[in-house]
């Protein structure tokens, strides 16, 4: 039986890219972008907004931290991966973060389309550097 994690955004950065890299030299990019529905309130519309966490690889992570900046207004698939860490206090924490596989850059400039070229095998946890 197959399955199927997919996931489509289209949103604006909150903040500038982080790009780090993996001891095997492997960029590795971290960025949110907000998403907003409307929703009804009483008699009014309101706007609610989800943020989400993005994590692209390899030259998709070089690029998105090159070309992107908070504000900017981008289109991310991929699929979705939770994972988890112990925080200070011994407490299990759980995260669920986008794996970029294609991004494409939105705008006033013009836009552009770039894919995943390489496997969608990813660094271990381990071995991503936060």
């Amino acid at each position: 039986m197959k399955s199927l994690n997919k996931v489509q955004l289209i949103g604006r950065l909150g903040a500038d890219p982080e790009i780090r890299y993996t001891q095997d030299g492997v960029a590795v990019t971290n960025f949110s972008i907000a998403t907003d529905r409307p929703v009804k309130k009483g008699d009014k519309w309101e706007s609610e907004t989800e943020w989400h966490r993005v994590i692209a690889y390899r030259r998709l992570g070089e690029i998105a931290g090159e070309y992107l900046s908070k504000g900017s207004q981008v289109y991310v698939e991929g699929r979705l991966k939770t994972r988890s860490w112990e925080d200070d206090e011994g407490n299990t924490r759980y995260i669920t973060e986008v794996i970029v596989k294609e991004l494409i850059l939105l705008g006033s400039k013009g836009q552009a389309k770039i894919e995943d070229a390489e496997s969608q095998v990813t660094p271990e946890d381990d071995e991503i550097p936060f």
